[in-house]
């Protein structure tokens, strides 16, 4: 058997089930483990050479968080995500994403709003670069700050794991023509209406730069679904 998986260090001051349940969530949005493959306790456990505990502990954790699917006397799979999956998550993230840029308008700090005024020129760097790999990673640092700037620790945890479910597919609608740029002007209307209190605009501002993810994910889905089909079908000749 081939190993997929990186066998866990057991030298993290973790508990082990929360270092299995982070290397099993990393390799499900990295594309290691795909969607609608079955997750076997044994082989995972081999593999990470760990016993079968923890990964169950770790399973049912990624199953509340929309990783897993688990279906009774089937097994458990890799959850796949459908447009209407993707589309009832952007529902519910547009609201908060409002919600919580506009809370931010209202409590952000001079230290919090020059950090994302950084890593705005940090990221417009990287664009130009062509790092995608840095361009994710400040990214989520930067909604990071903007979610914390909110002063509301339960919205934080409920956007974060909406997030989440859509991290195995954050490089393909960033990798889409134009979207990155695109992005990078989004943020700077976010960050400037934060930094002038307005807390309408700043909601606004959210809301837009979730719809047009939304609109610009669809796109980069329906543009590898074309590829791979003619793909198969050169394959084929």
């Amino acid at each position: 058997m081939t190993n997929r998986l990186a066998p866990i260090k057991l030298d993290s001051y973790q508990p082990l089930r929360e270092v299995v349940c982070e290397s099993l969530r990393e390799a499900i949005r990295n594309g290691v483990l795909k969607p609608g493959e079955r997750i076997m306790e044994i082989q995972l456990a081999e593999e990470l050479g760990v016993s079968r505990t923890p990964v169950r502990e770790a399973i049912r954790k990624l199953e509340l968080e929309g990783y897993v699917v688990m279906m009774p006397r089937r097994g458990t799979y890799v959850a796949s995500m459908s447009i209407r999956d993707i589309n009832e998550i952007f529902e519910i993230r547009t609201a908060l994403e409002s919600l919580s840029n506009g809370l931010a308008a209202d409590h952000i700090t001079d230290d919090e709003l020059e950090h994302l005024q950084r890593l705005l020129v940090i990221i417009g760097g990287y664009i130009k670069e062509g790092n995608i790999e840095k361009i994710v990673e400040t990214d989520i640092e930067f909604h990071d700050l903007m979610y914390h700037a909110a002063r509301n620790e339960r919205l934080v945890g409920i956007i974060s794991n909406l997030r989440d479910q859509l991290t195995r597919f954050r490089t393909l609608s960033m990798s889409y023509p134009g979207r990155l740029e695109e992005t990078l002007d989004e943020h700077r209307l976010i960050v400037e209406a934060i930094a002038n209190g307005d807390r309408k605009a700043a909601s606004k501002a959210a809301e837009r730069h979730m719809e047009n993810s939304e609109k610009t994910l669809l796109k980069a889905m329906e543009a590898l679904e074309r590829e791979k089909k003619s793909k198969a079908k050169k394959a084929k000749k």
